[in-house]
């Protein structure tokens, strides 16, 4: 007989069961060594970026399962909201995904429609040739698929924060992530994450997102930003990034033992 499994608990559950905010960080190398290292760190989740980072289908399946022996919680950002795609992050194991660039209601449904089995959505039907069902070894996979999978979507320009209240409340969505950066983008501050202006946006959806009733996250690398963003009510948030943290751990080595004179060590004769 087969072994029947479970599923670890989705991240709109670890949410909803937690007293307190979700902590974590990005995963953008691509290395399962480092996203090993960064899982047993003591974090909450892990966002494992499918959009910004050379990372195709076979490299998340290899990060999910490096991953998968801590109690740590990965969210799968997904490159678009493409139905195709988000069919095949599910089929390789992507419980939880996040979808970037949403905008409007209307593209929240379509993502929500692309997550979910006939007939309340599109997603193809392939469990006996995936590891999101383990092959057919968790029972009943089909039928509970919606509990077993959390959608979360990105609202990252100024149309988005707009239509922030109408965006959560669309059932299917289980949170709104806030991008800063994209955000600024749309703003006409390229850069600026903290730009006066940008944090009120960004707290202008926070509101229009808590409203509706749906946790809310934000990205933000400083420590003061993130602290207020959780002050303001972030459920769910990201503070760090492997590359960043080896980009600027490598720096800071260079600054330490070579200088900006390029000599490096006792330079006494």
């Amino acid at each position: 007989m087969p072994i029947r499994l479970t599923l670890p608990p989705t991240f709109r559950d670890r949410i909803a069961g937690s007293d307190r905010p979700q902590v974590g960080m990005w995963v953008c190398s691509g290395s399962p060594l480092v996203a090993e290292i960064c899982a047993g760190a003591g974090l909450d989740w892990l966002l494992i970026d499918g959009e910004h980072s050379p990372i195709g289908l076979e490299t998340i399946s290899a990060l999910l399962q490096a991953v998968a022996p801590y109690p740590v919680t990965p969210v799968v950002r997904a490159p678009s909201g493409d139905a195709v795609v988000l069919k095949q992050l599910l089929d390789l194991g992507a419980q939880n995904v996040l979808v970037p660039m949403i905008d409007t209601a209307e593209q929240a449904h379509a993502v929500v429609r692309a997550v979910r089995y006939p007939p309340r959505g599109i997603r193809g039907v392939g469990s006996a040739l995936s590891r999101g069902a383990r092959w057919n070894r968790v029972e009943s996979y089909m039928p509970d698929a919606d509990r077993h999978v959390s959608l979360f979507v990105q609202v990252e320009s100024a149309t988005g924060v707009e239509n922030a209240g109408a965006i959560a409340a669309v059932d299917g969505v289980d949170g709104v992530f806030v991008g800063p950066s994209d955000l600024a983008a749309s703003m006409g501050v390229l850069g600026q994450q903290t730009h006066s202006d940008v944090v009120a946006a960004v707290h202008t959806a926070f509101k229009a997102v808590r409203a509706a009733g749906k946790p809310v996250g934000v990205n933000a690398f400083d420590p003061a930003a993130a602290q207020a963003y959780l002050d303001a009510g972030a459920s769910f948030v990201l503070v760090g990034a492997d590359v960043a943290m080896l980009a600027r751990g490598s720096e800071a080595l260079a600054d330490r033992w070579i200088g900006e004179d390029g000599a490096a060590g006792d330079t006494a004769p």
